[in-house]
């Protein structure tokens, strides 16, 4: 068994405030290997009963890229429509996607209707298969992080279309995230719409209640 000492407890928790949700990416590429490395560590993280459903696509393909960045564009135009006066300035203002320069787009997947665990955990809460894939998109973020390399999720994208872009026939398969990876061209422990005015965190007082 390995002993998690002071020193390491206290790296752990530098981790955690040291990941960001990057935009901002250098555009060198990743050493060989360390992307596959990355996705391997991703699958060490909790599923229910063992479920394992996460499915990652490598997007590599130059043209499939630019149709997911033309979607991204399109959705973003249409997000902006919901702000007026200050609010849609600051909205446009931001920068919500690092997929022109990040070197690694991956995309990621719940495979909802594995057969996999044998269904245990998911008579109640069958949202928990997806929940499995957030848990491996976390683990993936915090080891990229660890490793100097920084990680972005891209959410305002169609879920659908980029299941067509992506050529993903499996019916059951759901999109859960769009992640941009590569090494960051600066290092904040603070999150970006922190900083940008955006949106403050909320005190740890204002999330936890006692019943």
């Amino acid at each position: 068994m390995p002993t998690f000492d002071d020193a390491f407890q206290k790296k752990l928790d530098d981790l955690f405030k040291w990941r960001r949700d990057e935009r901002h990416f250098k555009t060198d590429a990743l050493p060989d290997g360390l992307l596959d490395q990355l996705l391997e560590t991703a699958t060490l993280a909790p599923s229910v009963g063992n479920s394992q459903p996460w499915r990652f696509v490598k997007v590599e393909s130059a043209q499939r890229r630019k149709a997911v960045r033309d979607n991204f564009e399109a959705c973003n135009q249409d997000a902006l429509k919901d702000y007026d006066g200050d609010k849609a300035q600051s909205y446009a203002a931001l920068k919500l996607s690092g997929m022109d320069d990040a070197p690694a787009h991956v995309a990621v997947f719940c495979a909802t209707e594995t057969k996999v665990g044998q269904g245990l955990g998911q008579k109640t809460m069958p949202e928990t298969l997806k929940y499995s894939v957030v848990s491996a998109i976390q683990t993936l973020w915090l080891s990229a992080r660890a490793q100097g390399i920084g990680l972005g999720w891209v959410s305002i994208i169609e879920p659908e279309t980029v299941k067509k872009i992506l050529d993903i026939q499996e019916d059951s398969w759901e999109l859960i995230a769009y992640l941009c990876i590569g090494y960051p061209e600066a290092e904040h422990d603070v999150p970006e719409l922190v900083r940008t005015g955006w949106q403050e965190r909320l005190p740890f007082s204002r999330t936890v209640l006692t019943r």
